[in-house]
C-alpha cells in the first residue's frame, strides 16, 4: 500500500511537469505567431521546388532577358547576372536568397505567392512584405540555432528552405509594391520610358565615371530577375545570434562596396530587329559587273562548299590561335600585304601593287601588337603627339622632319601641325583657302571633304576646328605608316590609292576635294584620275590644288600647269580662285569648281574627255575599273545632285530632298518616315543605353566604326560626343551611303568577307547591328571576328546586336580570344553583346 501510495505521488508530479512544459511551449508558439501572423512557413518539398524551377526554365525563352556583366575592381570581383528563378544560397555565406526574384508575367504573382495588384499603392504592400520578410528570417534563424545546438530533426532542413523561399517571395512582393510608386506594370509587362532612360518599375542606371551603380530595386528587367551579388565575399559571414540584423547590415555593406559595371536598362527596342529590306535602294553588288561574276561563280560552287563551310565554322573556333606569319608583322593588312598576289602582277605602272589583292581564304591568324604598346593618348592631345612605341616608325620623321610633318621627341612622336605645304601650320593654310574663296564656308556649306595624298592628315585633323569632316587617304607605305600615324592621332583615314579602280565612294558626294602636293599625275591617261575626282565631287563643289605647279616656275612645273589648265577646261571646270606664292605663306592655291549643269558639255568644241554612257552608274564603285569619261550632271530637280544640300548642321537630321514618300525605305516605311524613325531609334538607344548603360568610358573613345550603318543614324546620334564614325555600307545591303553623305557624314563601301583597308589597332569602338547573321550565306563568321580583332585596339569595345544564335557564336569566339565579355542581353531570339578586347596574344606563329 505504501508502495502504491508512493507511485501515485510520482505520477502526479510527472503530470504537473508535463503540463507546465506544454503551457510554456504553447506560449512561445502563440507569441511567435502573434509577432508574424502572415509569415507562417509552408513546407515545400524538394520535388515541388524542382518542378517550379523546370517550369521557369521552359518560360525563359519567352519572358526573360539574360544580362551578364563581369568586372574586376581592385581586389573585389563583382558579377551581375540574370536568373530565371530564385537562387537558394547559404544564409551564412551569401544572403542572396532574399534578393533573388522571379515575376510571373502571366498571372502577376511572385514565387512567394503574393499577388501583384497593378495600380495599387505601395504603402500596405510594403508593410506586409516587411513583416513577412522579418518573420521568415526569424524562422530561418531559429532553425539554424536548433541545428547548431545539436537538433538534427529531419524536418529542420525543410523548414529552413521554406523560410528562405518565403523570404524571397516576400521581398518580391515588397519590390512589386514599391514599383507602383514609380510606374505600374501593365498586363504583367514593364514598359520602357525612352525619354528618361528607364523602365517602369526599374530605377535609372546611374553612371559614376565608367562604373555604374545599380540598386537592388533596379535589378528587375522585362520579366527577368536580375541578381547583383559579390563573389567570394567572406565579410558577409556574421554571428548566428542575430540573423535579422546581419542580413540588413550585409545588404547595406554590399550595396556600398559593390560597383557593378554598366548594366543597361534593357529596353525592348534595343533588341528588336526592324526587318531590313532593300526598299527602293539598289546594292553595290548589283551595280558591280565584277561582283556579278563573283556571285555567279559562288552560286555554282555553293553545293560543294556549303557542307564544308557549315562544318568548318565550329571546328575553327576550337583551333589554337596563332600569330600571322607576315613580313608586315604588327602592321599586317591582309588585302594590301598579299605578297604572293603582288609578285604575280605583270606591271605596277598604275600602282597596282598598292591596290587590294585579297587572299582566297580570309586569314584566321592574329596580328601581334608592338612590344611596348599602350593605350593611345586621348583626343585632342593626340592630334599633337602620340606614343612612339604604338607606331614605332622613325623613317618618316627622318625623311620629312625638316618639313614639319612629324618629329621624334623622347617617347613621343610629335606633329607640329605643319607639312610640306603648311609652313605656318594647317589652320593658317585652311584660312588661306577660305580667304581665296569665301564661298567655301568651312563647316557651313563645305562639310564633307576628301583629302587625297593626305600625309599624316594634319589638314583633316585641323578641319575639325572648322566643323568640317575629312576623309583622308594615302597608299600604304608610300611614306612610312602615314595613315597609321593619322589614325593613332584620332584623325579619319584609310589606306587607298588612285590606281586602276574607282575609290569605294558613291558619286556626287564630296563638297570639297583637296590635294596638297600629292604628286598625282592628273593629266596622264586622258585625265582618268582627275575624272575620278569629278565623279566624286558634288556638282558645284570645288577642287583645291596647292601643288608646286600652281606657284613655281620651274620647267617641269610650268609644263604640268599648262596640261592641267587644258584638262580642266575640257572637263568644264572653272578656275574660280588662284593665289600666288608669297613670302609669308610660301604656297599658292588654285581652286576649280565643277559645273552645276550640262550646258558646257553640250557646247564643247572637242569631245574629249567623252561623256560616259547612260548605263555607267556613277555610284557603282566596288571593283569597277576607272574610265576616262565624264558623267553628266543631274538636272532633274527630284534627283540627288541637282541642288546643294542644306547647310550644316541642318542637313544632319533632315531627310534629303530626293527621298520622297513614293520610295520605300530600308525598313519598309515611306523613305522620309523611314529616315526619321531610324534617327529617333538610334538617339533613344544611344541616350538610354550606350552612353550610360554599358560602362564605356567615352573619354577613351575617339575612332568609331559602324560596320553596318544603313542611314548613319548611330553616327548622327553620337554627334555631340568627341568622336568620328566611319559608316560602312556593305556591298550586298541597300545602297544608302549617298544618304549618309547628304546629311553631312561620311562612309565607305566594303565587303566584310574581306579585310578592311586599314592598319591594325585603328578603332576604339566597333558596332555591328545585325551584320554577322547577314554575312553567313556568303562567308564564315570566324574570319570576320578575326578581322574585328585586327582593327580593334587593345581595350577597345565591340557591340554586337543580332539574333541569339549568332551572338552566342560570336561570344564563343571572343572568349577563346581571351576577350572580356562585359555584358550580354537576350530576349526571345534577339541578343546583344558588349565585349572588350584584351592585350592577350598567342605565342606560336603560323607556318607558311
Amino acid at each position: 500500500m505504501a508502495l502504491f501510495d508512493r507511485n501515485q505521488r510520482q505520477r502526479s508530479s510527472f503530470c504537473s511537469t508535463a503540463t507546465c512544459v506544454a503551457f510554456v511551449a504553447l506560449c512561445f508558439l502563440g507569441l511567435w505567431v502573434a509577432s508574424s501572423p502572415e509569415a507562417v512557413p509552408k513546407a515545400i518539398s524538394l520535388a515541388s521546388a524542382e518542378k517550379a524551377a523546370a517550369k521557369a526554365e521552359v518560360k525563359e525563352e519567352d519572358s526573360s532577358i539574360d544580362a551578364t556583366n563581369t568586372v574586376k575592381q581592385g581586389s573585389a570581383k563583382v558579377v551581375a547576372e540574370t536568373t530565371t528563378a530564385a537562387a537558394a544560397g547559404d544564409a551564412k555565406g551569401d544572403q542572396a536568397s532574399a534578393r533573388d526574384q522571379m515575376f510571373d508575367d502571366e498571372n502577376g504573382r511572385t514565387e512567394g505567392g503574393e499577388l501583384v495588384k497593378p495600380g495599387s499603392g505601395g504603402g500596405d504592400t510594403d508593410g506586409a512584405a516587411v513583416q513577412a520578410g522579418k518573420g521568415a528570417e526569424e524562422a530561418a534563424a531559429e532553425t539554424d540555432a536548433n541545428k547548431d545546438a545539436g537538433g538534427l530533426d529531419p524536418a529542420s532542413t525543410d523548414a529552413k528552405e521554406s523560410a528562405e523561399q518565403t523570404a524571397a517571395g516576400a521581398t518580391e512582393a515588397k519590390e512589386s509594391g514599391a514599383v507602383a510608386g514609380r510606374g505600374t506594370p501593365k498586363n504583367g509587362t514593364f514598359e520602357f520610358d525612352d525619354e528618361n532612360g528607364k523602365m517602369d518599375g526599374v530605377d535609372l542606371v546611374k553612371d559614376d565615371g565608367n562604373k555604374t551603380r545599380i540598386s537592388e530595386e533596379s535589378a528587375k528587367v522585362e520579366g527577368a530577375a536580375l541578381t547583383v551579388k559579390p563573389v567570394a565575399k567572406s565579410a558577409a559571414a556574421t554571428t548566428d545570434t542575430d540573423t535579422a540584423n546581419t542580413a540588413a547590415s550585409t545588404t547595406t555593406s554590399s550595396d556600398e562596396e559593390k560597383a557593378a559595371e554598366a548594366l543597361p536598362t534593357v529596353q525592348a527596342e534595343l533588341l528588336t530587329e526592324r526587318a531590313a529590306q532593300n526598299g527602293s535602294f539598289t546594292t553595290q553588288a548589283a551595280e558591280s559587273t565584277e561582283e556579278k561574276k563573283n556571285r555567279a561563280e559562288m552560286k555554282r560552287k555553293k553545293g560543294k562548299k556549303g557542307k564544308k563551310k557549315a562544318a568548318g565554322g565550329a571546328a575553327a573556333t576550337a583551333a589554337a590561335w596563332k600569330l600571322c606569319n607576315s613580313s608586315a608583322s604588327a602592321d599586317y593588312i591582309p588585302c594590301l600585304d598579299n605578297e604572293a598576289a603582288i609578285k604575280k602582277l605583270k606591271t605596277d605602272k598604275h600602282y597596282e601593287h598598292r591596290e587590294r589583292h585579297c587572299p582566297a581564304e580570309a586569314p584566321t591568324c592574329l596580328v601581334p601588337a608592338p612590344p611596348e604598346y599602350r593605350d593611345p593618348i586621348r583626343w585632342p592631345h593626340s592630334r599633337d603627339k602620340i606614343w612612339y612605341h604604338n607606331v614605332p616608325h622613325t623613317g618618316l620623321a627622318e625623311y620629312k622632319g625638316h618639313q614639319n610633318w612629324v618629329k621624334v621627341s623622347g617617347e613621343h612622336l610629335t606633329f607640329p601641325g605643319g607639312g610640306t605645304q603648311f609652313k605656318h601650320g594647317a589652320l593658317r593654310y585652311i584660312d588661306l583657302i577660305q580667304g581665296a574663296l569665301p564661298a567655301v564656308a568651312w563647316g557651313r556649306r563645305s562639310r564633307v571633304v576628301l583629302d587625297v595624298g593626305c600625309g599624316v592628315a594634319s589638314f583633316g585633323g585641323y578641319l575639325f576646328d572648322r566643323d568640317a569632316l575629312t576623309m583622308s587617304l594615302a597608299p600604304k607605305d608610300e611614306h612610312e605608316a602615314q595613315v597609321q600615324f593619322a589614325l593613332e592621332r584620332g584623325i579619319p583615314a584609310i589606306s587607298a590609292v588612285m590606281g586602276t579602280q574607282r575609290l569605294p565612294f558613291p558619286g556626287n558626294v564630296f563638297d570639297v576635294v583637296h590635294c596638297a602636293r600629292c604628286r598625282v599625275p592628273w593629266h596622264i591617261d586622258g585625265g582618268m584620275l582627275l575624272l575620278e575626282l569629278n565623279r566624286l565631287l558634288r556638282p558645284g563643289g570645288v577642287f583645291v590644288w596647292s601643288a608646286t605647279p600652281v606657284y613655281q616656275k620651274l620647267p617641269d612645273d610650268v609644263e604640268i600647269w599648262d596640261e592641267m589648265v587644258k584638262l580642266t577646261k575640257a572637263m568644264c571646270w572653272e578656275m574660280v580662285a588662284k593665289t600666288e606664292h608669297t613670302v609669308d605663306d610660301q604656297v599658292g592655291v588654285a581652286i576649280f569648281r565643277k559645273p552645276e549643269n550640262n550646258g558646257c558639255y553640250e557646247k564643247r568644241p572637242q569631245k574629249e574627255p567623252a561623256l560616259c554612257e547612260p548605263s555607267d552608274d556613277p555610284n557603282a564603285a566596288w571593283n569597277i575599273k576607272l574610265r576616262a569619261c565624264t558623267h553628266r550632271v543631274p538636272e532633274d530637280p527630284s534627283v540627288r545632285g541637282s541642288r546643294w544640300p542644306e547647310l550644316w548642321s541642318a542637313r544632319l537630321g533632315k531627310a534629303p530632298y530626293w527621298l520622297d514618300s513614293s520610295q520605300t525605305g530600308v525598313y519598309g516605311k515611306p523613305a522620309p518616315e523611314d529616315f526619321a524613325a531610324d534617327l529617333a531609334h538610334w538617339r533613344k538607344v544611344v541616350r538610354s543605353s550606350y552612353l550610360t548603360g554599358m560602362g564605356i568610358d567615352w573619354k577613351t573613345i575617339r575612332n568609331v566604326m559602324d560596320m553596318r550603318a544603313v542611314y548613319g543614324g548611330l553616327a548622327a546620334a553620337l554627334r555631340e560626343m568627341k568622336v568620328w564614325v566611319m559608316n560602312v555600307v556593305t556591298i550586298d545591303s541597300p545602297d544608302t551611303l549617298p544618304v549618309i553623305y547628304e546629311r553631312g557624314l561620311f562612309g565607305i563601301y566594303h565587303d566584310w568577307c574581306e579585310s578592311f583597308s586599314t592598319y591594325p589597332r585603328s578603332y576604339d569602338l566597333l558596332h555591328a547591328d545585325h551584320l554577322f547573321s547577314k554575312l553567313k550565306p556568303r562567308c564564315k563568321v570566324l574570319p570576320v571576328v578575326v578581322e574585328v580583332d585586327r582593327i580593334l585596339r587593345p581595350n577597345g569595345k565591340l557591340i554586337v546586336r543580332d539574333d541569339k544564335a549568332t551572338v552566342d557564336e560570336i561570344q564563343s569566339v571572343v572568349r577563346s580570344l581571351q576577350w572580356e565579355v562585359r555584358m550580354t542581353v537576350s530576349k526571345n531570339k534577339e541578343a546583344m553583346l558588349c565585349a572588350r578586347k584584351t592585350t592577350w596574344r598567342p605565342t606560336e606563329v603560323e607556318t607558311r
